[in-house]
């Protein structure tokens, strides 16, 4: 996988784990909440049905009250007046009242007539539940409620029923009531319904923002991606340009300082040695002079060598450091321009032997541009260490440079950037201010371009 690759993956697939977990925890606690609150509605709604059961049991025990209570036990007329009045209290089609006393025989059963006078004590839901007996246990508990499922007149078929038993005592009897559930779980269902379709609709909403995003998010990873490309290959084809220039540059330097200086030089000591010989052949008296003249030729041609050499690479750099280094430069400068260069130096060379090259590249060229651009008469180098990093200074009093249209401030020019580039090689940092008063460059180095120092008494 290519870099731009993992970077796109590195920024995709966070964001769509982020969102997937988002939009699971999302789910999952709207699910929650949502089966909370249908619990508690259909808590809330057969508490409301456990009431209603109460209360309309309450109303048929006080409709037989005054003749239960004035009734003996084997009283029959009482009796047939108490199934009377229980099976004329019905309430709608589904309400009534049933009779059964405890051995399970049936009494009263206003939508059922083939129930009256048979035993059910052994009757059981298709749940397995033994609904009459549990209602008669019920019943001599002192009342209670029990839940089974119960033919429906309305629609003929098997629904839950919530029924309430209470107990005649005196007659032996289970008089209960009961009401069915259905309409409860259909509001259940209808809110379970709802939710799902609430979550189902959060979920889309929550899809419409996440994929466009996502899609938003990859777009833009690929457009940086291939910016960042482009940018780079921009600035690859521009260094490289700008090490062909420099290259080039140079060359062309060294060809006309070896035209107009070591050639120049070589041709008079030839002539000159040429001249010698016919005199010497003469027998003339100035040969010797001639000889003369020609050995100071070929010392002018060995220190123009010895220049060019100490441009391209001083021994004194490698030989005895950086400030030794900047010395020679600086004597050497102030000899061909004339331009006073002061340098001080208050740390130790401590440096890697490429930082010390680094700060003596920049130096060479801040003089070249102090030569040709500048105008100055003074130049002043300064070298110190703060907190164990290397700094270096150089300030003159020319008349400064301004920023061209379009360009970065501190950009420069190429000698200006080559001095940038080499500082950002050790991850140092180049500051340039110029004003009319004149240019001061500072060049800063980290602690990483210092030599690693190892104590001898430690490693013995």
């Amino acid at each position: 996988m290519h870099l731009r690759h993992q970077i796109v993956a590195l920024a995709i697939v966070p964001l769509i784990v982020a969102i997937m977990t988002i939009t699971a925890f999302i789910t999952w606690q709207s699910t929650r909440l949502a089966q909370s609150s249908i619990d508690t509605f259909e808590r809330n709604m057969l508490k409301a049905k456990e009431t209603e059961l109460l209360n309309l049991t309450n109303l048929a025990l006080s409709a037989i009250q005054e003749v239960y209570a004035n009734a003996a036990p084997d009283d029959d007329a009482a009796k047939e007046k108490v199934r009377s009045i229980l099976t004329s209290l019905d309430y709608g089609v589904d309400g009534y009242f049933f009779v059964y006393d405890y051995e399970g025989n049936n009494i009263v059963h206003p939508r059922q007539d083939f129930r009256p006078g048979r035993n059910w004590l052994d009757l059981t839901d298709p749940d397995g539940d033994q609904v009459i007996a549990n209602l008669i246990a019920k019943a001599k508990e002192g009342g209670g409620l029990h839940q089974y499922k119960w033919e429906q007149p309305s629609t003929g078929k098997m629904a839950d029923k919530l029924s309430f038993a209470a107990g005649l005592e005196k007659w032996r009897w289970m008089v209960g009531t009961g009401v069915y559930l259905d309409d409860v779980y259909a509001q259940t269902a209808a809110a379970n319904a709802d939710t799902r379709q609430n979550i189902g609709r959060t979920f889309t909403i929550v899809a419409m923002i996440a994929v466009p995003a996502v899609l938003l998010v990859f777009a833009t990873c690929i457009w940086i991606t291939l910016s960042e490309r482009k940018l780079a290959d921009r600035k690859l084809a521009a260094l490289t340009q700008r090490v062909i220039d420099t290259q080039e540059e140079e060359r062309s330097r060294l060809a006309r300082e070896l035209h107009d200086g070591i050639s120049q030089n070589l041709i008079g000591v030839r002539y000159a040695i040429d001249l010698a010989s016919r005199r010497v052949n003469s027998h003339a008296e100035d040969a010797s002079a001639a000889i003369e003249r020609g050995a100071e030729a070929l010392n002018g041609a060995i220190k123009e060598v010895r220049r060019l050499s100490h441009e391209l690479r001083p021994r004194l750099l490698d030989d005895l450091g950086l400030t030794p280094a900047l010395k020679s430069l600086a004597e050497n400068f102030s000899e061909r321009t004339a331009i006073r260069v002061e340098i001080e130096a208050e740390a130790p060379d401590m440096l890697k032997p490429e930082a010390s090259t680094a700060l003596y590249r920049i130096a060479q060229e801040a003089l070249t541009n102090v030569e040709r651009h500048a105008g100055a008469s003074r130049v002043d180098i300064r070298l110190w260490s703060e907190h164990g990093r290397m700094r270096m200074t150089i300030s003159d009093n020319g008349k400064g440079f301004r920023e061209q249209a379009g360009q970065k401030p501190n950009s420069g020019g190429l000698g200006l950037r080559n001095m940038q580039e080499r500082m950002a090689h050790f991850g140092g940092i180049l500051l340039i201010k110029s004003a009319e008063e004149g240019t001061i460059l500072t060049a800063m180095l980290p602690r990483s371009a210092n030599l690693q120092i190892v104590n001898t008494q430690d490693a013995a």
